[in-house]
C-alpha cells in the first residue's frame, strides 16, 4: 500500500515533517527539529516527493516555521501563558523551541494523529507542561467544551491555527473565529494569509489535482475583511517571499513561474512588483475593539 498520494488532510502533517527535517540536517540550518524525521519517516518522504514542486513547498514550510516560530516568541514576551495549537499535526515546538517552563502548550488533532505521535514521541520529554486533546476540530460542540475550559484556566492565550483554515469553507472558518473571540483569553490568532490569486493559481494547477483529497475551501473574496466582520485585526502580517529575502534564502520558482512573473514586473510599476511578494503569508491577529 502506498502513501504517496494525500488521502485526507491529516496526512499532509507528514510532508511538511519531511520538510522541517530536511532543513535541520542542512549545515545552514534557520532551524533544528530533530524529532521530524522521527515522525515523518518513510511516509513524510513519500507524500512530499510526490507533490508537485516539492522544493517549493519544501522552501514555504521552512519560512512559515520562522515566522510562526518568531510570532510565539513575540507572544511570550508579551505575557501569554497558554499556546493551544488546534490541527497540531506532528508540529514539536514544545520539544525545540526555548520558552519559560512555566508555559502551558496544548494540542488538539484528530484521534488517530495524537495516537501516532504520542506513541513515536513517548521516549522524549517537553520542554513545558504539554497536554494533547484528541479532537475533530469541525465537532463545533466538543471544540467548544475545549475553548471553555482553555479559557477558564488561562490568563493570555495564543491560539495557533497553521495550515488549518485553508481546508475549511468560509462558513467553517467564520464559525471558528466566532468561538475564538467568544474565548475573552484569546489575545492573539495565527492563520495563513493566500491572496486570491494563489486561491486561483492552486485550483487550477497540478497542485489542485494532487491534492484533490485535500483541497483548497477557504476562499474569502476580502480576506481582511472577512475577519474583522468575525471581530478579529491584524497585528502584524509577514509575507513568505519577503521574509526569505530577509532570511537570505529567496523561494526559488520554478522557470516557467519565474519568466512569467518576471515579464509582468518588466511592465508593472514598483508598487504592483511589490505587492507580487505578498501573495502568501502568516498573520498574527487580535481581537477588534469595539
Amino acid at each position: 500500500m502506498t502513501h504517496a498520494v494525500v488521502e485526507k488532510v491529516s496526512d499532509t502533517a507528514f510532508g511538511i515533517a519531511h520538510c522541517r527535517a530536511v532543513e535541520t540536517e542542512r549545515s545552514d540550518a534557520l532551524f533544528h527539529d530533530p524529532l521530524a524525521k522521527v515522525l515523518a519517516g518513510e511516509r513524510g518522504k513519500e507524500i512530499a516527493a510526490a507533490m508537485p514542486m516539492p522544493f517549493m513547498v519544501e522552501q514555504i514550510v521552512v519560512i512559515r516555521t520562522c515566522v510562526i516560530d518568531g510570532y510565539i516568541r513575540m507572544a511570550i514576551d508579551q505575557g501569554v501563558d497558554t499556546v493551544l495549537n488546534l490541527g497540531a499535526g506532528l508540529d514539536t515546538r514544545p520539544y525545540r523551541l526555548d520558552l519559560p517552563n512555566s508555559l502551558r502548550w496544548i494540542e488538539a488533532d484528530y484521534p488517530d494523529v495524537i495516537e501516532f505521535k504520542e506513541k513515536r514521541l513517548s521516549g522524549e520529554k517537553p520542554r513545558y507542561q504539554l497536554e494533547r486533546v484528541q479532537l475533530d476540530l469541525a465537532d463545533v460542540a466538543e471544540r467548544q467544551k475545549l475553548l471553555v475550559r482553555v479559557g477558564g484556566q488561562a490568563k493570555k492565550t495564543f491560539v495557533l491555527t497553521e495550515g488549518v483554515i485553508s481546508y475549511w469553507s468560509v462558513e467553517e472558518v467564520g464559525s471558528l473565529a466566532d468561538d475564538l473571540k467568544a474565548l475573552g483569553q484569546a489575545c492573539y490568532w495565527v492563520v495563513d494569509y493566500f491572496s486570491p490569486e494563489v486561491v486561483k493559481y492552486r485550483q487550477r494547477s497540478r497542485i489542485g489535482r494532487k491534492m484533490r483529497n485535500a483541497p483548497f475551501k477557504f476562499a474569502a473574496t476580502d480576506w481582511l475583511g472577512f475577519f474583522r466582520e468575525h471581530g478579529w485585526c491584524p497585528k502584524e502580517i509577514r509575507y513568505l517571499a519577503e521574509e526569505a529575502e530577509r532570511l537570505h534564502r529567496p523561494i526559488q520558482l520554478p522557470v516557467l513561474l519565474k519568466l512569467t512573473i518576471g515579464v509582468r514586473n518588466f511592465f508593472a510599476t514598483k508598487e504592483r512588483q511589490a505587492n507580487r511578494k505578498r501573495y502568501l503569508g502568516y498573520a498574527i491577529l487580535e481581537p477588534a475593539l469595539g
